[in-house]
């Protein structure tokens, strides 16, 4: 009779306990929505002109993934809803982030242009002293003046690409301003003096 009891109990407890994993199960709709609100604020572009919302979505992501993976089902559920709403306030991020961006680009362009502007005019007025260096100042100029319109083109659509162009464009500025600077501080080359042992022998 006890061992009947215990046997009834024993099921009871394995039917409990069964039914208990039954009911928690992996909360693959949650998991679902929260991917595509990943992958809709990765399309907006969050991964660049909302940098700290997206990694900070990102991390509770990896984290309700582990949670899955340990088959902790109810924390799961609620780090993918987390999640979602993590990635949409990245997403909804972006359009903020992107003129933030357009500005200090246009801001970088415009400094580069004036820049530009100033080595121009050195070129001008060391126009005689250049010689060998002016086939080099005349294709960088064009590659300037090429490379500036591109990169003002870019800022609407692309403006970290833009910002990033004008800082390729800022060394061709450096490398002219330290040439032009070096032209100015050189003297004019004196006429040769005939060497003392020629003087000796005539």
């Amino acid at each position: 009779m006890k061992k009947l009891k215990y046997s009834v109990s024993f099921l009871m407890v394995l039917a409990l306990a069964l039914m208990f994993v039954g009911c928690a199960k992996p909360p693959e709709a949650e998991q679902k929505a929260a991917k595509s609100a990943m992958d809709a604020a990765v399309s907006a572009g969050a991964d660049k002109y909302a940098k700290a919302d997206m990694d900070a979505a990102k991390k509770v992501w990896d984290t309700t993934e582990g949670q899955m993976k340990d088959k902790k089902y109810k924390e799961a559920k609620q780090g993918y809803v987390d999640a979602k709403a993590a990635f949409e306030k990245a997403a909804a991020a972006v359009e903020a982030g992107k003129k933030a961006a357009a500005a200090e680009a246009t801001a970088a362009l415009t400094a580069l242009e004036e820049g530009w502007k100033a080595v121009e005019a050195a070129a001008k007025k060391l126009e005689k002293k250049m010689k060998d260096k002016k086939a080099a100042w005349e294709a960088d100029a064009k590659a300037f003046a090429d490379g500036l319109k591109a990169s003002q083109d870019m800022v609407a659509g692309d403006p970290i690409g833009a910002k990033a162009k004008a800082g390729e464009l800022k060394t061709l500025v450096e490398k002219w301003e330290a040439a032009f600077k070096e032209m100015m501080a050189a003297p004019a080359a004196p006429a040769k003096p005939e060497p003392k042992a020629a003087k000796k022998k005539s």
